[in-house]
């Protein structure tokens, strides 16, 4: 039997569970997902005035290979959606944000590409950015800003972590949906960047 203690999992806990102090923005980020959580709180963010921008972006997951619909929130948003960002603009849009204040990202399939599409439609729209609010999962968070943070090295991204499915900095380790979860959000890093290498300017000598 082997042990975790508390010192590696705060470790853990640090490193996914990332958040910042929030600040008024240019823009806020919302990358894609099939449900509505973190689009209800940039929403809120939007009505408290932290940002006049919000950006959803998403197609579908390339493992999936299609939208596969609302995973929850389709009694409020309903389900008639081609992609994620069509669903997240409709949880914006009956949270009270204006039409005019979504520019809407329809064609990334993974996290890095949510930066990489939204980064080409804000230079298509001529917008500079140098503040960002990043509303994300908040497993997520960790991953979500190192492509976002890699995309756009120029802009401050400061994080906004919303807990969905129980999973929460306090208590992820203690169920084993939690578990599965953030060890795969670990996992996922460490693949995916494996996977971009040639890609990537380490800024130093190898």
């Amino acid at each position: 039997m082997y042990r975790l203690d508390e010192r590696q999992i705060r470790d853990i806990t640090e490193y996914i569970f990332l958040e910042n102090k929030l600040k008024k923005s240019d823009v806020i980020f919302i990358p894609g997902c099939a449900r509505p959580e973190h689009t209800e709180e940039a929403a809120r963010l939007f009505h408290a005035g932290y940002a006049p921008l919000l950006i959803p972006s998403g197609g579908f997951s390339k493992v999936q290979g299609g939208f596969q619909g609302v995973k929850k929130g389709a009694e409020k948003y309903g389900t008639d959606f081609d992609c994620e960002a069509d669903f997240l603009e409709a949880v914006l849009l009956q949270n009270g944000v204006p039409k005019e204040n979504i520019l809407k990202e329809t064609q990334a399939t993974y996290t890095l590409e949510n930066a990489e599409k939204t980064r080409v439609l804000l230079q298509e729209e001529h917008i500079t950015v140098r503040q960002a609010i990043l509303c994300c999962k908040a497993h997520h968070a960790r991953r979500a800003y190192l492509y976002y943070s890699m995309v756009f090295p120029e802009v401050n991204i400061l994080v906004h972590p919303v807990p969905v499915d129980e999973i929460t900095k306090e208590d992820w380790y203690k169920t084993q949906s939690g578990r599965k979860i953030v060890f795969g959000e670990l996992s996922r890093m460490g693949e995916q960047l494996s996977m971009m290498e040639g890609r990537i300017d380490y800024g130093f000598d190898l």
